[in-house]
């Protein structure tokens, strides 16, 4: 195999040989490939993806399907009837078991694609060198050859090997340790395992903290990534809470089902003396009737539906466990810039012991006179990341971004010099620093927050003069620093340190941040997002706490929850070191004592104190985060919020949702829409089961009355019911839209069920029963009118058999017209109907549309006619059907009248 060859199969190449090696047989070179060598190459190794073993993971789906508790019990049914010889009970209980699971299993596949979908929101990209400048393409069109450039909080895209710089890994993902490792440029490591490798990074890891450049050598399914996923036999489906609880209900169905049908048989023997068979018929359409074969695929469906409309309003879930846990949201930990403020930094105020200065006024406020503002306008340029793209506009931090803006509008030269040293900025020490070459020396350049800055600082610049920095002098500075915060202003301080020529640079970061001089302060407002307050209103509304949690000065996180409405005049504000210096039982304390908590000046490790405190108090926790270090606490969080804007590759990935638009307002509709998702699945719920009542009374009545009253309602006719017409409607409340006051309830609590005795009590023996009378009513309407009396036979060839079809019929008739009247009660669970609208919901419209059309095909078109037993209705039967809806209806809406009377009362 030639050299040219060898790339083509990935892994023959060897990424320990000496670099050069490494790049002549990549055929590439240290600033990369060109457009049109990277499109060759990547016909040549097809896209940078992982694929699914086996392409699809359906067929274990749709075997889940036929072996859930409720498809179970319909098996046994099913077996119990074919062993009675009911051969066409058996295939249409199997019919109905197909059914069901066919489009359970359509519902599952559209939620997985729903799910799958998401990933648009996200577009994974990576910076490369192509045609020698750095680019930023889709990670899937890495090739092996192309260098990448590596930032921190990066996620690595390819296999790679450092040609410059060094970095610190996240490997956890590969490996499993939990503390980030030390990759560098200059580490050359032979004879080793490739994860052992001290100049190689791998895809699928996270850098976390450093710059540096590598030459990809594995794309795809060759990276070590790629290979992990080949072995892998199979991935685990993860199962919600909510999908715990129902598979617990749907086992109690199972049991009342097999208990009421085995209690059934001796009732129908003994007491309606029919044999055995018939009995056993008669049993099995009762267990039959209290099995809700659609609850499963509802709730996925209404879950995926969640999911969907989150994503449409800027909140991506990556799981749909996560919508029920949204709406038991009872805490949010958020962050200030970008959240809470539309992170558009602009420098308003920079401050000099010489005076202070205006950007907006350009130019002419740069006074020549005053070394210090030349001084800091050369770090705000050196002591920078921000850059200009080809088109000039600045990319990079909005903080950095802000000052090179600001530094631009006084007049302030680019950078002159070469950077030979960086320390990125670290979110515990709040500082960053640089060693440059400008002005013809060696320079330390530091920026960072005003209290981690000033205790490095020996002197001041003031008057053209470099003087000692004393105490009185630090106090005023101080005065300085609280006079901005308190206006809600951002201040960093800047210092600088002229390095001594006879000595080499310093490496680390502690010889280099010392003995500085303070050159002044930039002050930065970053006003509040506009709809941020009325959010906060919400939560209020919905007692929901909101505590602030950001790396940012007290007095200006004080300021800004103040002017968004989540802190009153006099909130507790809680610094780094004071939270550092509390026991948990003091931050128990704390958190249980003051609902108004701002925690300034914390790291992200206070994140993960905080979120355990508060999750130990049996809250259900979002907590918001972007930067690398936030990750593990949102991990710990029931909801971690990553902003998809701001946020590094990490954060993103240990986050459950992810916001497309960095907007605390999408944190509260997204709870909003968890909470109705959750009451949607309880309306259906309801729905369902206040048709059990009516489907068993007909076959006790039978029972009990001993044969004189004939059976209301044939075996078929009740799987028609359950299969044909209840599906549609439950499908469409999954939709509903939210009730009236559905913000302004307290959060629910991390262990409620999702149904409840109330529910029980209203859809059994409110519902149910006034349907039940109903539709029985409806039955013996039809056989009184005829003449029958108790005991007559109505059986085939007897004079009444006709009525008693009719009457059969109405029965079923009165059962679907009632279940049009439980949906609207339904809807809403203490409002009126008016205050939702009749029609706010058409999906419900038209499916109880098509279960009326339904309805009139099975009981007026003759092959119907034969396989059910019905038979047309007179007119003035329908007529007698046609008030049960709003009887069911209205009966429904005066309870939920009294409720909300008994509410309003005052205690």
């Amino acid at each position: 195999m030639s050299q040219a060859e060898q790339p083509a199969q990935g892994r023959e190449v060897d990424p320990t040989e000496r670099l050069e090696l490494l790049l002549r047989d990549l055929r590439s070179a240290r600033s990369g490939l060109t457009s049109r060598e990277a499109a060759r190459r990547l016909v040549q190794y097809g896209p940078n993806e992982l694929h699914r073993r086996g392409g699809h993971r359906w067929p274990g789906e749709l075997v889940r399907q036929f072996t859930h508790p409720l498809a179970l019990l319909l098996w046994a049914a099913a077996a119990l009837a074919w062993v009675a010889g009911i051969i066409p009970v058996a295939v249409a209980i199997v019919v109905v078991i197909v059914i069901n699971a066919a489009f359970a299993f359509v519902q599952e596949l559209q939620a997985e694609r729903a799910v799958e979908a998401l990933a648009a929101y996200l577009p994974v990209q990576a910076k490369v060198l192509r045609d020698g400048r750095p680019a930023v393409v889709p990670a899937a069109e890495l090739v092996p050859g192309d260098v990448l450039v590596i930032d921190e909080g990066d996620r690595i895209s390819a296999d790679a090997r450092l040609v410059e710089g060094g970095v610190e890994i996240d490997l956890s993902m590969l490996t499993g340790e939990a503390m980030p490792v030390f990759r560098s440029a200059e580490l050359l490591d032979t004879g080793v395992s490739l994860l052992r490798a001290r100049d190689l990074v791998f895809s699928g890891t996270m850098c976390t903290e450093g710059r540096a450049r590598a030459v990809v050598f594995a794309t795809g399914m060759r990276t070590e990534l790629g290979r992990i996923a080949a072995l892998s036999e199979r991935v685990q489906r993860e199962e919600s809470p909510l999908e715990r609880q129902v598979r617990k209900v749907a086992w109690l169905i199972a049991a009342i089902a097999v208990v009421t049908g085995a209690a059934f048989v001796p009732l129908a023997t003994f007491g309606a003396h029919l044999p055995v068979p018939e009995a056993a018929v008669f049993a099995v359409g009762l267990l039959v009737g209290n099995v809700p074969e659609g609850l499963l695929p509802v709730i996925t469906l209404a879950l995926a539906l969640g999911v969907r409309d989150l994503a449409r309003r800027g909140a991506v879930v990556k799981r749909l466990s996560a919508v029920e846990t949204l709406g038991a949201t009872g805490v949010i930990c958020t962050d200030k810039t970008g959240t809470l403020t539309e992170n558009r930094m602009r420098v308003t105020v920079i401050w000099t012991a010489a005076g202070t200065y205006e950007p907006e006024d350009g130019p002419a406020a740069g006074d020549a006179r005053d070394p210090a503002l030349g001084g800091l306008l050369s770090v705000m340029v050196a002591c920078n990341n921000a850059q200009r793209d080809l088109a000039g506009t600045l990319t990079g931090d909005p903080t950095e971004m802000a000052m090179l803006a600001a530094a631009d509008r006084l007049g302030a030269p680019g950078r002159t010099g070469g950077r030979l040293r960086l320390f990125h900025f670290d979110p515990v020490l709040k500082r960053m620093s640089t060693v440059d070459e400008r002005d013809g020396g060696t320079w330390v350049d530091t920026k960072g927050a005003p209290e981690t800055v000033l205790p490095l600082c020996t002197a001041i610049m003031e008057g053209g003069e470099v003087r000692p920095l004393t105490a009185a002098r630090r106090h005023d500075v101080e005065q300085v620093v609280d006079a901005h915060a308190r206006r809600g202003l951002r201040v960093l301080a800047l210092a600088a340190r002229r390095l001594d020529p006879a000595r080499p640079a310093p490496q680390e970061r502690a010889d280099a941040e010392r003995e500085l001089t303070l050159l002044g302060l930039v002050a930065m407002h970053d006003p509040p997002r506009a709809e941020v307050a009325e959010a906060v209103a919400y939560c209020h509304a919905a007692g929901i706490r909101i505590i602030v949690v950001t790396g940012d000065h007290a007095l200006t996180a004080a300021a800004i929850a103040q002017q968004v409405g989540i802190a009153g005049e006099h909130p507790v504000v809680v610094t780094g070191e004071r939270l550092d210096a509390m026991s948990e039982h003091d931050l128990d304390a704390l958190l249980r004592e003051h609902r108004q908590l701002i925690f300034a000046r914390s790291s992200p490790e206070a994140k993960l104190r905080i979120a355990d405190a508060l999750r130990a108090e049996g809250h259900v926790v979002a907590m918001t985060g972007d930067g690398v270090n936030d990750a593990p606490a949102l991990r710990r969080a029931d909801i971690g919020v990553a902003m998809g804007r701001s946020g590094t590759d990490v954060a993103k990935e240990a986050a459950t949702m992810v916001l497309t638009d960095d907007n605390f307002a999408t944190i509260v509709a997204a709870i909003r829409s968890g909470r109705q998702v959750y009451d949607n699945i309880r309306k259906f719920i309801c729905y369902i089961f206040a048709h059990t009542t009516p489907e068993i009374v007909p076959f006790l009545v039978f029972a009990l009355a001993g044969g004189a009253v004939p059976l209301p309602l044939t075996v078929l006719q009740l799987l028609a019911f359950d299969v044909g017409t209840e599906t549609l409607p439950a499908l469409a409340l999954g939709r509903e839209p939210a009730e009236p006051g559905l913000m302004r309830r307290p959060p629910r609590e991390r262990s409620e069920s999702v149904i409840r005795t109330s529910m029980l009590l209203r859809a059994w023996l409110f519902l149910g029963v006034i349907c039940a009378v109903l539709s029985m009513s409806g039955f013996f309407y039809v056989l009184l009118k005829a003449g029958w009396h108790p005991g007559d036979p109505t059986g085939p060839g007897s004079p009444l058999h006709h009525a008693y079809r009719q009457a059969t019929t109405m029965t079923f008739l009165g059962m679907i017209t009632c279940q049009i009247g439980t949906a609207f009660a339904a809807r809403t669970e203490r409002a009126s109907l008016r205050s939702v609208g009749v029609t706010s919901n058409p999906l419900l419209l038209w499916g109880i549309a098509f279960e009326l059309a339904l309805a009139a095909v099975l009981i007026y078109t003759p092959p119907f006619q034969a396989l059910l037993g019905t038979a047309a209705l007179t007119m003035d039967m329908l007529a007698f059907v046609a008030p049960f809806p709003l009887i069911v209806w209205g009966a429904d809406e005066i309870r939920r009248w009294l409720l909300r009377r008994r509410e309003a009362q005052p205690l």
